[in-house]
């Protein structure tokens, strides 16, 4: 009788420290929207929507911050693109988040030159989407930890392409057990690390690291060769030939980005 009678309250026990696990584990949405423009006059209409009316709107809507980057001076596609970020707390969320805009009337009103513009005036000449998931280490988006002037820093993109499916498993895997640490020691000031489920190259992985200019850029990864942690794991078995391509893109944020 003394068994049944706290039964219950051993099984509502479990299911508390069940439900804080499957809590603890939920892992981040990301969208990662890439303008490709070809003048000043897409540009400057895509940062004025993006200013006034979409990420006002972002905000009004649940998205707490909102990246936008472009490629820095030095890169060979610099003025030709502009890539937003949108974190999410779940795949919910991302679903939702088109439809709340079409009903914000001010959304629709601020962004009106845009949301409107002409078939033969586009504001850009096409999109291309990626949709990712936080990884198990790294499951939530983390702003940069920088401070100094916005037009200073790099923001490093990359996106690491498997030649098999089970190839690109094991790098995230070699991600999440080790190699994302030494970004953090090393303070690159992580913003995600993401595994791609909906996007124009799969199956590959992203993340984004953050510099203070160049040469510091340049500097972290001289220490990151060199570090012992990244130097055990580089040679082991399991992690040889995971990466069939790797797209870097240098970076800096809009001054009206987020972070």
């Amino acid at each position: 009788m003394k068994l049944i009678k706290t039964l219950p309250i051993g099984l509502f026990s479990l299911c508390l420290l069940l439900s804080i696990s499957v809590f603890a584990q939920k892992r981040d949405i990301y969208e990662l929207k890439t303008y490709h423009i070809s003048s000043p006059e897409q540009e400057a209409m895509l940062d004025s929507y993006l200013e006034k009316a979409f990420i006002p709107a972002a905000h009004r809507n649940g998205v707490e911050k909102v990246g936008v980057f472009k490629p820095i001076s030095s890169q060979e596609d610099a003025g030709t693109k502009v890539y937003v970020f949108l974190p999410f707390k779940s795949i919910g969320d991302w679903e939702g988040f088109e439809d709340k805009l079409l009903k914000d009337k001010t959304y629709l009103s601020d962004g009106d030159a845009y949301i409107n513009a002409a078939f033969d005036h586009p504001p850009f000449d096409r999109i291309e989407t990626a949709v990712m998931r936080g990884m198990s280490e790294h499951p939530h988006f983390a702003e940069s930890k920088l401070t100094n002037a916005k037009k200073d820093r790099v923001y490093e993109l990359r996106s690491y392409e498997g030649p098999t499916e089970r190839l690109y498993r094991q790098k995230v895997k070699m991600f999440n057990s080790g190699e994302m640490d030494i970004f953090e020691n090393l303070n690159c000031s992580p913003v995600f690390y993401a595994e791609t489920i909906a996007g124009p190259r799969m199956p590959n992985l992203m993340y984004m690291t953050t510099h203070e200019n160049m040469d510091i850029r340049n500097e972290h990864w001289d220490q990151f060769r060199v570090d012992p942690a990244w130097l055990g794991m580089r040679d082991l078995e399991e992690y040889k030939n995971t990466v069939s391509r790797n797209d870097t893109r240098l970076l800096y944020p809009a001054e009206y980005s987020d972070f």
